[in-house]
């Protein structure tokens, strides 16, 4: 038997079995969902889970932050749901995972590798290849995510090590750098040829600019386009006392979604997206004064915007039949949950949804899955924390969790 055919043979032998559906918890893992969904846990103690990808036959592959991290292979071979076949494998903790063509490539901090991967295997049958190392790891916005892109190009966020690239940084009233250095090795997104080993960050192109930190990235099967989700930056009050109280610091700026094209500036870390005035504005650092637009006038604005601090860690484009008609080409996105947002309470913790078509949101945005947190809802209290995002073969929405031990989520539609 051939290699080939014997991985096809293995695929089908651990497919769950034909006939079983998927068994919802009766109280849905303790998640609220919208109205028609039900959900169950497919894993937990799995470690931090990050990023995911679910394989044409089932498998779902988690990338796992942490000292024990690397990537969690989850198989249901019973048809339940529920994972009751896990295996481990990579080279460290890491928060960025995709797959293409017969590649499965996984994002550390500082490097992103990649395996051949056939279909229906545990492990991979060799180690990794290095597609890009050297990458800009400075502590602050370390995690690389990644997404494939439909140019077949890998593009990699590479966060800030800066909250607003102040002289001093996160200081009372020290003024901004201009030009930010910051910006020519991170707060951007990176393209690179996953077709060539052996690449450092120079060998790749700033695909998109001015990003503070862009942990979600999805591609809109509709168009093509990339699209980034930014986690904003923080201290506004407690850095700049005069402009803003800890009332309006913990709203802004806004948790904002782009819709990214080559060259683009996204305007970090000079402007921010005010969502209630629906407009950007200049950052303190640079003049502003909470009101004043300036040169930010002619930044991109977001395809969507959420009140700050939500935490937006995963995106997912639904492109399925199993959901109703309305959530078709609509983006998910999932919220990881605020640490600054006193006086007000902790917010996110939950999965939204966003109608999209042709590149542009055609709705308000509404939440599709919540009580992730449970009944306190922190940082150090919530019992989940949603990061990664993934549609399955079948249409399922997947949830990953890197709150505690870790855990996976699946929502799907009732019948």
């Amino acid at each position: 038997m051939t290699r080939t055919l014997l991985f096809a043979s293995l695929a089908l032998l651990f497919a769950p079995p034909q006939g079983r559906k998927p068994v919802c918890a009766p109280d849905n893992a303790g998640l609220t969902l919208a109205p028609g969904f039900c959900a169950l846990l497919v894993a937990e103690s799995i470690g931090p889970s990050r990023h995911m990808v679910v394989l044409e036959n089932g498998d779902v592959l988690v990338a796992v932050s942490g000292g024990h991290g690397g990537v969690r292979l989850l198989r249901d071979t019973t048809g339940d749901g529920k994972a009751d076949v896990v295996s481990s494998f990579g080279i460290g903790g890491g928060n960025g995972l995709a797959f293409a063509g017969e590649y499965l490539y996984f994002a550390t901090n500082s490097a992103v590798v990649r395996w051949h991967w056939q279909i229906g295997q545990l492990t991979p049958s060799g180690g990794p290849d290095t597609v890009v190392s050297g990458l800009t790891n400075r502590g602050q916005h370390a995690a690389k995510s990644i997404v494939i892109g439909s140019d077949g190009m890998l593009y990699v966020n590479i966060g800030a090590p800066s909250n607003s690239c102040q002289v001093q940084d996160r200081t009372p009233e020290s003024p901004g750098q201009d030009p930010c250095p910051i910006l020519e090795y991170g707060g951007g997104i990176w393209r690179f040829d996953p077709r060539r080993g052996g690449q450092t960050q120079t060998d790749g192109q700033r695909f998109a600019t001015g990003l503070r930190n862009a942990v979600g990235l999805a591609v809109d099967p509709g168009t093509g386009s990339v699209f980034a989700s930014q986690h904003g930056r923080d201290q506004l009050a407690a850095n700049w006392p005069k402009l803003y109280n800890d009332a309006m610091s913990a709203e802004l700026p806004a948790e904002v979604v782009f819709r990214l094209e080559a060259g683009g500036d996204y305007g970090w870390p000079y402007c921010y997206y005010d969502w209630r005035r629906r407009q950007n504005v200049l950052q303190p650092e640079y003049g502003g004064d909470g009101k004043t637009q300036g040169r930010c006038d002619a930044a991109p604005r977001p395809v969507v915007a959420f009140p700050g601090h939500w935490a937006p860690d995963g995106l997912a484009f639904y492109n399925s039949r199993h959901f109703p008609l309305k959530y078709r080409g609509g983006l998910f996105i999932a919220f990881h949950g605020s640490w600054n947002r006193a006086p007000l309470p902790q917010a996110g913790y939950k999965v939204m949804f966003v109608p999209i078509a042709r590149g542009v949101a055609t709705g308000p945005a509404e939440v599709f899955a919540d009580g992730f947190a449970g009944a306190t809802v922190s940082p150090q209290g919530a019992k989940y924390r949603p990061t990664g995002l993934a549609v399955g073969p079948d249409g399922s929405l997947y949830v990953a969790s890197d709150q505690g031990e870790g855990a996976v989520f699946r929502i799907l539609a009732q019948p």
